[in-house]
C-alpha cells in the first residue's frame, strides 16, 4: 500500500505537499495542477489542518454596499461571497441595493453563549435529582473552576435537562471573539474533573459530551436557547422603492412570506427562511469560518409585517450564528483579507461581524422572495446560473 509522505520535523512546506500531490497523481492518474497553486506559505497552516497538499480555490465575488445601522456595525460595506452558484452574488446585491434606499438595515446581537454539555448517570432517578441540587449549590465553586483554563471564556449558566437517572448539565460561555467550541470543551471539562473528585453520590457513568450541546447540527433547544450569537436584522421599505427594485408589492411579497410559513410547517422545518444558508455558507467560507456551523447556523426565522401605507417590515432573526474574528482559520491570509474588507478582523469585532453576516442574509431572503413573486427566479437562473452550453 502506497504512503502519503510526511515529514516529522516539518510537515508544512510547498516540498512536502508536492510530494504527496506526486503520490496522488501517480495512484490516481489525476493532475493536481490547480490545487498545488497556491500564494501564502504552509507554515502559516499548523493548527488549521494536517497534511497540507494544496488548496480548493473557490471563486470569490463581493456583494454590496451593504448599509447597515447596527450596534457594532455602522456604514457600508462590500461582503466576500465564496461560491460557485451563479445568480447568488447578484441576487444578495439586488437586496442589498433596495435596503441601502430604504435607509439600510437595523441589525441586534441579543444574545451570545457557547455550550458543552456533559451527561452523569445515576443510579436512580432521586441520586440523579439531588445531584442536581448539588450543582445549584455550588455553581460559583464550578464557574471558578471552568475558568482556570481561560482568560476569555466566562461561564454564563448551567442549564440542567433530566431524564430517567441522567442528568445533562449545558455549560453556557461567553467566548469573547472565538467561536469557542474547543474553548468551553477544556473548560467544562475541568470543572467536570473537579466535581467528580468531590465524590458525587450514587455516580455510575460521566461522559463530556452526550449531543446534548448540538454541535454542528441543528435543533430546537438551539432555536430557543442561544448556541453562537443571536442577531436579528430588520428593514421597512416603502411601496414605490419595491415596485422600482423588485418589480412587485409588499402585499403580494407579504402573501408569499404567509404561503411559505405554511409550506414550512407542513414539512415540518426547524426554519421557515428559504435560503440563509447561501449567504452565510459564502461568507463563512470566504472568512476563515468552520463552514461546518452552517449546520447550526443556517436555521432562522423570518417575519413580515404590512403596513397600512404599503410598507413592507421584513425581519430575520439567526439564533445558533456561530462566527469568530479571531482564532481558527480567520488568521489565513486570504481569509484575513477578507475579514479585514470588512473591518472585522482582530479582538473586539466578532459582533460586527456577526450584524454583518444577519444583515447579508436578509437581503438575500428579500432578493429570492421577490424573484419569485415576480417570477424572475428562472429568468435570473437561465441569464446568470447557466455554464453548460
Amino acid at each position: 500500500m502506497t504512503k502519503l509522505p510526511r515529514d516529522k520535523q516539518n510537515d508544512y512546506t510547498r516540498e512536502t505537499a508536492e510530494a504527496r500531490r506526486r503520490v496522488v497523481t501517480e495512484t490516481t492518474g489525476a493532475s493536481l495542477t490547480h490545487v498545488g497553486a497556491y500564494s501564502f506559505d504552509p507554515a502559516v497552516l499548523p493548527g488549521n489542518m494536517e497534511g497540507f497538499s494544496g488548496a480548493a480555490q473557490v471563486p470569490i465575488g463581493f456583494a454590496g454596499p451593504l448599509l447597515v445601522d447596527g450596534e457594532h456595525a455602522q456604514g457600508e460595506f462590500f461582503v466576500p461571497m465564496a461560491t460557485t452558484e451563479g445568480t447568488l452574488v447578484a441576487s444578495y446585491n439586488r437586496g442589498m441595493r433596495l435596503t441601502r434606499e430604504a435607509g439600510g438595515i437595523r441589525t441586534t446581537v441579543i444574545d451570545d453563549a457557547m455550550q458543552r454539555a456533559p451527561i452523569f448517570v445515576f443510579r436512580d432517578a432521586r441520586a440523579a435529582r439531588a445531584f442536581g441540587k448539588w450543582v445549584d449549590a455550588n455553581f460559583d465553586r464550578i464557574k471558578a473552576k471552568a475558568e482556570e483554563t481561560t482568560s476569555v471564556g466566562k461561564l454564563r449558566n448551567i442549564e440542567q435537562y433530566a431524564l430517567s437517572k441522567m442528568r445533562w448539565l449545558r455549560f453556557d460561555y461567553t467566548t469573547g471573539d472565538a467561536a469557542g467550541q474547543n474553548m468551553v470543551t477544556k473548560a467544562t471539562r475541568h470543572a467536570c474533573m473537579w466535581m467528580l473528585d468531590q465524590g458525587l453520590e450514587g455516580l455510575e457513568h460521566f461522559a463530556l459530551a452526550a449531543n446534548l450541546d448540538t454541535d454542528k447540527k441543528h435543533s430546537a433547544l438551539n432555536s430557543l436557547h442561544t448556541r453562537g450569537k443571536r442577531v436579528v436584522a430588520e428593514v421597512t421599505m416603502p411601496p414605490k422603492l419595491i415596485e422600482e427594485v423588485m418589480h412587485t408589492s409588499g402585499k403580494n411579497l407579504y402573501r408569499a412570506r404567509q404561503l411559505s410559513n405554511m409550506g414550512s410547517l407542513l414539512a415540518g422545518s426547524i426554519s421557515n427562511g428559504a435560503h440563509y444558508a447561501n449567504g452565510i455558507t459564502a461568507m463563512f467560507i470566504a472568512c476563515g469560518q468552520d463552514v461546518a456551523n452552517v449546520a447550526e447556523s443556517s436555521a432562522g426565522y423570518s417575519y413580515a409585517e404590512l403596513k397600512d401605507d404599503g410598507s413592507y417590515y421584513f425581519s430575520v432573526t439567526v439564533p445558533s450564528l456561530i462566527v469568530a474574528t479571531y482564532g481558527g482559520g480567520t488568521g489565513l491570509p486570504t481569509q484575513r483579507e477578507c475579514l479585514e474588507t470588512l473591518g472585522c478582523y482582530g479582538a473586539g469585532k466578532v459582533y460586527r461581524f456577526a450584524e454583518i453576516v444577519a444583515a447579508t442574509v436578509l437581503c438575500g431572503e428579500l432578493s429570492l422572495g421577490a424573484a419569485i413573486v415576480s417570477d424572475q427566479w428562472v429568468s435570473a437562473h437561465e441569464s446568470f446560473g447557466r455554464n453548460r452550453p
